[in-house]
């Protein structure tokens, strides 16, 4: 249990696919895995990702990936920034008027 609070995560390699594309219009890069859900901390590295699209070019290739889980006390820290992150949003005011 120790473990899982403070140890690494277990990691499992599964394949994904890379999906590049660069227009005028738009410009994207989705890595979809297949059969893992992701979660909150955990880390997905692609082996051997293509780095480079050409302009006008839509580009999807398969590759392997390692998704290495976030342990429990990750898990959470995770949830705390984001949430913290969040509520600085929550500071912005709008008025009519003219700020002085």
């Amino acid at each position: 249990m120790i473990q899982h609070l403070l140890g690494r995560g277990s990691s499992v390699q599964v394949p994904c696919t890379v999906d590049l594309l660069n227009t005028a219009e738009f410009v994207h890069a989705h890595v979809v895995l297949d059969g893992v859900d992701v979660g909150p901390g955990d880390t997905v590295i692609v082996h051997d990702a293509p780095t480079h699209v050409a302009f006008g070019e839509h580009r999807v290739e398969r590759r392997m990936a390692t998704v290495t889980r976030a342990t429990t006390l990750d898990r959470v820290w995770t949830k705390i920034t984001a949430y913290l992150e969040l509520t600085e949003l929550y500071e912005v005011g709008f008025s009519a008027g003219r700020a002085r």
